[in-house]
């Protein structure tokens, strides 16, 4: 076997044992992307698309492995470029891959993404290099947005459960974090705000802020990406307290898609921070009642994942980052 290859390797013996099997590794090596990888990869990565989810494109892939996405520079800083390996059977098609990456501060690791056709085998295989690959620290996975998806910021635990049930195998603990939902454009329905004006806005590249000003501040806004293969996301909206419980929110909503909707989108999604239950601080009921009337349908709940291990550096966790879709209670 060629020097830059090596056979992918079953979890560690440390891992957690379950009760279910876990399942025998097929005959799989592990070498480095090379360029020629591009088509068959782009595909395996399809192969996990959601609705609402543009197609990986050539470009797309390209600014992935280098750790970037448009809503995540901050936080990709942290990190060095990441390290893509795939997974080839015995015939030598691509079954699987796997992106990794180090902070720079305390030598974390990441799993940025991971695609395996939800191949069970080929899962815990890419897993388990990971683990071996990363230094002996604690590892994150599913954190971050990249490059490849329209902000999808963790695992979608509903459509990708073999992936979700090899992470825990490995020892991984999961917290739920957005509720992924999506509607088709326009929406004609919905009402539009009154006295709304459209500006860049200063922390999302190329997002647009929608405001609504009464008296010289604003009462109302909300934040919209620009589309994606036709595909526009709805990042914030908010409605001060004074003006809730005049149908602001939902305003503002329908300018907000129609906005979208100028800009080429013809269907829209949304993230939801709903992990808290009704009546806490973050609680929203609200938000979720206001988007499916609008037409949103729920299309996955979103996991990210970490292991403990070895030295965790105090502080350093990454909570939860982009700004939810989520309006204030009476909105």
């Amino acid at each position: 076997m060629p020097a830059n290859r090596c056979e992918l390797s079953s979890p560690s013996q440390g891992a957690p044992q379950h009760d279910d099997p876990v399942p025998s590794l097929t005959s799989l090596s592990l070498r480095p992307y090379e360029p020629t990888d591009r088509t068959p990869l782009l595909a395996l990565i399809d192969a996990d698309r959601l609705p609402g989810q543009p197609r990986a494109t050539a470009a797309m892939l390209v600014r992935a492995m280098q750790g970037s996405a448009a809503q995540e520079d901050p936080w990709w800083g942290e990190y060095g470029p990441p390290s893509v390996q795939v997974a080839v059977d015995a015939g030598g098609a691509l079954v699987g891959a796997v992106s990794c990456a180090r902070r720079a501060e305390d030598d974390a690791g990441l799993i940025q993404w991971l695609h395996c056709r939800e191949d069970a085998a080929v899962a815990e295989g890419l897993i388990a290099h990971a683990l071996t690959a990363l230094p002996p620290r604690p590892v994150e996975a599913f954190q971050f947005a990249t490059a490849l998806t329209q902000g999808l910021e963790a695992l979608p635990v509903r459509h990708r459960p073999v992936t979700r049930a090899a992470l825990e195998r490995a020892g991984f603990a999961g917290e739920r974090l957005w509720r992924y939902m999506r509607a088709e454009l326009p929406r004609p329905e919905l009402p539009r705000a009154v006295g709304l004006d459209i500006v860049d806005d200063t922390e999302r590249r190329a997002a647009r802020r929608l405001r609504v000003r009464r008296e010289g501040r604003t009462v109302a806004e909300a934040v919209v990406g620009p589309p994606v293969q036709g595909i526009g996301v709805l990042w914030w909206i908010e409605v001060c307290a004074e003006a809730r419980g005049r149908g602001l929110g939902r305003a503002v909503l329908g300018s907000a898609l129609a906005a979208l909707g100028d800009l080429g989108a013809d269907q829209v999604v949304l993230y939801v921070d709903d992990d808290e239950p009704p009546g806490g601080e973050r609680d929203r009921t609200a938000a979720n009642a206001l988007y499916q009337s609008a037409g949103f349908t729920e299309v996955d709940h979103l996991w990210s994942y970490s292991l403990h291990r070895g030295a965790a550096t105090p502080g350093r966790t990454r909570s939860v980052a982009p700004a939810p879709a989520a309006p204030r209670p009476g909105a």
